[in-house]
């Protein structure tokens, strides 16, 4: 093995040594501990770099057994050279040196990470079902499968490079009669990772039925499941959908957020104000606070971040989940089970019964749950919810919709909150905007400085996309005394929150995604993709 032998970077750094002469040595030892640290470092090195060489986007990949071979004798000096070669050829604006300080950045931040990668594959990552039985148990006796060991193995592969990645979706589809592809939802966009021949696809979607617990012979009935994935001590849960499409069957992977049970209102990027907002509206003994978006705008994210602002010690929180996203110490959660007769109404009213503080309802699909929840928010219950909808206007017309009376609804609600995800620039690769005459005249009548916008460049370390995880961003409504009348005893007020409600639903978003391209956040690109 190349990365076995120190002997050639002790001679490659023997001009160290004779360096440290100067230093001299204590009296008390027969040799110069300047000279044996300097040594030990240089070896250390040029050993690392050896393996970084090979997983690093910067060397060429039909000169990397060279270039091993130069980091073994020769490691820093050798990664001086890529990162000098990378900055000469990038197109990056700034002067050669700001550009050399940033290529250097983001090549030792590849080293951190790819030693944290390491770390995570010495423990390897295992797929157990709800049971607690293991992948390759459950294939190694399922018929259909087989034991093939390949295959378990391309299937862990797909999970863990999806969790590598950040994706919060994997999709694996029919292209053809031969071939499949396997996209990833990162950041809210798919991407294109691999394609894979069909009966290679076929049992791995097998393997993945198997072990979410659903029926690998059925492969036209839309059906669903669920599995866990464990690496080291850290804990992941996976939901599957799977159903027939042209050309063979589709199945959808959701990894659920492991991390919503620490995750705050100020990592989601809200500012001071809206913060104080729902801060104040939680901190109320009863009332029902509303998030509203479409799938995929992080509601549930948010509701969890509520939630890690209630001391649940002191007050009795219970949830109402499909499914549970993750754990919440001292607190109460539910899951749905339809074929159990498990829904969200009959749930809710078994709540009411357990003397609750605080009640969340995961989603409000139908009238009885969303009288139910409103009730108990109107009898002394903080309750949070979820609704599937485009903006606070729409919610409550959807409200009136599902046939909740008006003064219910008055009664019952305290802050409605509407939500959007950008997508993040990247701070490693993000560089001034190169706005033309008419954008920039735009800007410069709304007050805007054009210098300070930014836009995606691209790197290793984004995945050449130019951005790196996402900010939300809020539109609140809060109930007040009058609008609490107009919903309680004004026919009219449909048609007003149709018109005037969704155009500053609308305007208020897109002021919010503004004042996070002023501070450098995200692009103008990405305001106009998610706020229009």
């Amino acid at each position: 093995m190349l990365g076995s032998s120190p002997n050639l970077p002790v001679v490659s750094g023997w001009w160290l040594l004779a360096q440290a002469d100067a230093v001299g040595a204590p009296d008390s030892f027969p040799f110069s501990v300047v000279k044996l640290i300097l040594l030990l470092g240089w070896v250390y090195a040029c050993l690392y770099l050896v393996r970084w060489v090979e997983q690093s986007p910067l060397a060429p990949q039909r000169y990397v057994i060279l270039l091993r071979l130069a980091a073994l004798v020769a490691g820093p000096l050798v990664f001086v050279a890529l990162v000098l070669a990378d900055t000469r050829q990038s197109d990056e604006e700034g002067n050669f040196f700001v550009r050399l300080l940033r290529r250097a950045k983001i090549a030792l931040s590849g080293i951190a990470r790819s030693r944290d990668k390491e770390d995570e594959e010495e423990s390897g990552l295992r797929l157990f079902n709800a049971l607690g039985s293991e992948m390759s148990q459950i294939c190694g006796h399922s018929q259909g499968i087989g034991g093939d060991a390949h295959v378990l193995d391309m299937t862990v592969q797909l999970i863990d490079g999806a969790l590598q990645q950040r994706a919060s979706d994997i999709l694996i589809d029919p292209k053809d009669q031969f071939r499949y592809t396997v996209r990833l939802r990162i950041d809210g966009t798919l991407r294109t990772v691999q394609e894979l021949a069909a009966e290679t696809t076929k049992a791995i979607i097998n393997s993945v039925k198997a072990v979410a617990s659903m029926d690998i012979a059925e492969r036209r009935r839309p059906q669903d499941g669920a599995f866990t994935a464990l690496r080291g001590e850290t804990r992941f849960s996976f939901r599957v959908a799977s159903a027939g499409a042209l050309n063979g069957e589709k199945l959808s992977i959701r990894v659920l957020n492991r991390d919503a049970d620490k995750f705050t209102l100020g990592q989601a990027g809200l500012p001071d104000r809206q913060r104080n907002a729902i801060a104040a509206a939680i901190s109320k003994p009863s009332g029902m606070v509303l998030i509203c978006g479409p799938t995929g705008s992080g509601k549930t994210t948010t509701l969890y971040s509520m939630l890690n602002q209630i001391d649940r010690r002191t007050h009795n929180v219970i949830t109402v989940e499909d499914p549970i996203e993750a754990h919440l110490p001292e607190a109460s959660q539910l899951e749905i089970n339809p074929k159990a007769d498990i829904t969200f109404a009959k749930a809710l009213r078994s709540i009411l019964r357990q003397d609750p503080d605080v009640i969340v309802v995961g989603e409000i699909r139908d009238e009885e749950t969303a009288e139910i929840a409103l009730r108990a928010a109107q009898t002394g219950h903080l309750v949070l919810a979820t609704i599937h909808c485009d903006s606070n206007a729409t919610a409550l017309i959807r409200l009136l919709d599902l046939g909740v009376s008006p003064i219910l609804m008055s009664t019952g609600l305290n802050l409605l909150v509407t939500q959007r995800l950008m997508r993040r620039l990247c701070p490693w690769c993000k560089k001034s905007a190169n706005l033309g005459a008419v954008v920039s005249q735009k800007l410069q009548r709304q007050g805007i400085d054009p210098d300070i916008v930014c836009e995606p460049a691209g790197c290793a370390q984004c995945g050449e996309t130019g951005y790196y995880g996402r900010t939300a961003i809020c539109d609140l409504l809060v109930i007040t005394q009058e609008l609490r009348a107009d919903i309680a005893h004004n026919p009219e007020i449909v048609t007003k929150l149709r018109s005037d409600g969704e155009k500053s639903g609308r305007s208020n978003l897109r002021r919010e995604a503004i004042a996070r391209v002023i501070l450098g956040i995200t692009s103008l690109e990405e305001l106009k993709r998610v706020v229009g």
